[in-house]
């Protein structure tokens, strides 16, 4: 099958396509910390807090082998109408559940929803399997805890680049426990579903030092906890890829949504032009864009459970 990489893009205003080549002409492009003293340079300089009104209500997640923290916003008018499970990105070894505060108070207030954000523990100090230990843990205590919690059993699961590929593992986690239909959708954004250097994606990111220090006392990275593009993807819920043409990770996500809608899944792939990888976190008005979109895909999703 041949098909051209225009026909996938998502159908955004010129207008905003123009502005995105603007901005990305006169922004460095940059690589993640590639020693342990340039992470914990990296951590130090993210560590400030993105202040969110009401701010979170912090909780604590029993695990099978750790205790795991989450950050909880309820939307300020009425009860949700469903949960949102997030997991934020930064390779596996940067960023924390606080730094997305301000945008999923956003989240929780314009879809009326319960957004919960797990503080998973990070590589190099903990390695696979630690992170998604601790996503499936709080992804549990949902299926379990939520309608007493929340008032509602409507449950969305979604990450952007490790995020995703967190969330997924912890799909193929409950999928696999027979959990995995309290969860009514998945939005993906930018994952890497490849840790092995096997996929054209997997080979460009091989010399990064995030998988080094994640995954580099596994002898097989295919192993689908941690490259999830080679698990068995049937049985999944509804799931939304978002991703950019200029992602590094283009062909991985392109290959998930194959497999995931030859798999029997409902998917939908979402790819916008001249957008490289955490496009979504930029100030432009594609992001803008693709952020409004995945809310009216999640709302739809909750309205449907």
């Amino acid at each position: 099958m041949r098909f051209a990489l225009d026909a996938l893009l998502a159908d955004v205003p010129a207008e905003q396509v123009a502005e995105a080549r603007d901005f990305y002409k006169s922004r460095a492009a940059a690589r993640g910390p590639g020693t342990l003293e340039g992470l914990k340079e990296a951590r130090v300089k993210r560590a400030a807090l993105h202040a969110a009104d009401p701010s979170a209500i912090e909780a604590t997640v029993e695990g099978a082998t750790a205790r795991v923290p989450v950050r909880i916003f309820t939307p300020v008018d009425g009860p949700p109408r469903g949960v949102y499970l997030d997991i934020h990105g930064g390779g596996f070894y940067m960023g924390s559940a606080a730094e997305g505060d301000r945008r999923n108070r956003e989240l929780a207030d314009a879809l009326q929803l319960a957004v919960v954000s797990v503080d998973y523990r990070l590589a190099p100090e903990h390695p696979w399997p630690a992170a998604p230990d601790d996503c499936e843990a709080a992804a549990l205590w949902l299926v379990e805890e939520a309608g007493a919690r929340f008032g509602t059993s409507r449950l969305a699961i979604g990450g952007s680049s490790a995020g995703a590929t967190l969330a997924l593992a912890t799909l193929l986690r409950l999928r696999d426990r027979g959990v995995v239909g309290r969860f009514t959708g998945a939005a993906l954004q930018f994952g890497a579903y490849d840790l092995s250097a096997q996929t054209p994606a997997g080979r460009r990111i091989a010399d990064e030092y995030f998988i080094r220090a994640y995954t580099g006392h596994v002898e097989d990275r295919t192993a689908p906890d941690i490259s999830p593009v080679y698990g068995v993807l049937r049985g999944l819920p509804p799931t939304l890829l978002i991703i950019g043409s200029a992602d590094v990770l283009l062909e991985d996500n392109l290959a998930l949504a194959g497999g995931l809608s030859a798999a029997g899944n409902d998917v939908e792939l979402r790819v916008y032009p001249d957008s490289p990888h955490g496009f979504t976190g930029h100030p432009t008005a594609m992001a803008r864009t693709a952020l409004s979109g995945i809310e009216s895909w999640l709302q739809d999703r909750i309205a449907q459970a």
